[in-house]
């Protein structure tokens, strides 16, 4: 899988304590890598990351990423061979709270890391997330390309907007030879694991398992939902072939990459929680259509991934319906009742893992053979 090339490599992984991180943590270690990861805390309580006993399993360091002086001891401490940036401030209602704090963390965080890595011989590649929220979102209804125009009217999209910027400053002024880099933009993530504030589907997680019903912020904005291992079979896809120094028709390094589903694959808040509620029999739904006064989110995003699927050879493996029931299955698992023989979450998680990396194989991926 990932033409091995993780085995017995050391990567490391900023924001590892976090949602998507802890995801790709865990796939990292059953791939056979080396893993260090660097986040400033475990950002939710309770959290994937201790769900999964990750913290006995890695080298486990505690650091923030607007610290540079910390960032590159690190990262010299650790001396990986490929780097996975994923730590930031992830979600745009809180940006707004504090978006000094947002700016800081996404585009500086992302300066701080790149600095290191210019610094450390002994990295080969870097593959840095930002954002779907990176593009200009103008409301159109095809999907966004890579090509397309960065910005964004909300501090958190504008903060990635940067981050994309400052990767390709750093790719043509330094990375040219040597490292080669990459950024990745995925579009809505859904998943077991994910108690994050002002995010659909924790929210219907929490308020079923406690019996209440859910409001819903915004019913009728649309998204590319795709479960996490989607975008995280792309970003392993991607770093195995920059690690690998894969020569072939098409550019790797120094380019973006959207990562998403299938083109039909756009639905609504309120489809998705209709989705989600057959799993917790007997909840209804509650829907607040008042929306957030004040706050700008667009309505209708999605993403051409067909720079993708030309370069990497990769498309997204779940049909929506699958999508929704790997949520939430991993939620029910997890919300078991108690008295009730509770799954262990780590088995459950990897179960995951295998069950989709078999679908993909089925579907003759090439990162999956």
């Amino acid at each position: 899988m990932f033409a091995d090339a993780y085995r017995g490599r050391k990567v490391l992984v900023t924001g590892h304590t976090g949602f998507k991180g802890s995801w790709l943590t865990a796939w990292l270690l059953q791939l056979g890598a080396d893993v260090a990861g660097l986040s400033v805390d475990v950002p939710t309580s309770p959290a994937n990351f201790d769900e999964l006993g990750l913290g006995a399993r890695i080298t486990d360091i505690r650091a923030d990423i607007r610290d540079r002086a910390a960032v590159c001891k690190a990262v010299a401490d650790f001396a990986p061979e490929v780097v996975f940036h994923l730590a930031a401030q992830a979600l745009v209602r809180k940006s707004y709270d504090d978006p000094a704090a947002t700016i800081e963390a996404n585009a500086m965080g992302t300066l701080n890391i790149l600095e290191a890595v210019r610094c450390t011989p002994s990295v080969q590649a870097v593959v840095c997330i930002t954002s779907d929220k990176c593009y200009r979102n103008d409301e159109w209804v095809w999907g966004y390309r890579e090509t397309d125009h960065l910005g964004g009217e909300d501090p958190y999209s504008a903060s990635k907007g940067c981050a994309e910027i400052i990767a390709h400053s750093y790719f043509r002024s330094f990375f040219k030879t040597g490292v080669r880099c990459a950024t990745t933009r995925a579009g809505n993530v859904i998943g077991g694991g994910d108690w994050a504030a002002d995010r659909i589907v924790p929210d219907c997680a929490r308020a079923w398992a406690e019996g209440k019903a859910v409001q819903i912020r915004s019913p009728w904005a649309t998204r590319p939902w795709q479960h996490v291992l989607e975008p995280l079979s792309g970003y392993l896809w991607l770093g195995a072939k920059l690690l690998l120094n894969e020569q072939g028709p098409f550019p790797l390094s120094g380019e973006a990459y959207n990562f998403g589903p299938a083109a039909d694959v756009n639905n609504t808040v309120a489809e998705v929680v209709d989705a989600l509620a057959p799993y917790w029999t007997g909840f209804a739904s509650e829907m607040d259509r008042a929306g957030q006064a004040g706050m700008k989110e667009c309505t209708l995003l999605k993403l051409c991934c067909d720079k993708s699927l030309a370069y990497l050879g990769w498309q997204a493996t779940l049909t929506f319906t699958e999508t929704i029931r790997f949520t939430a299955e991993w939620y029910r698992a997890f919300y078991t009742p108690a008295g009730a023989d509770r799954p262990d979450m780590h088995a459950f998680t990897m179960n995951q893992i295998a069950e989709y990396s078999d679908k993909a194989r089925a579907k003759g991926f090439g990162w999956a053979k």
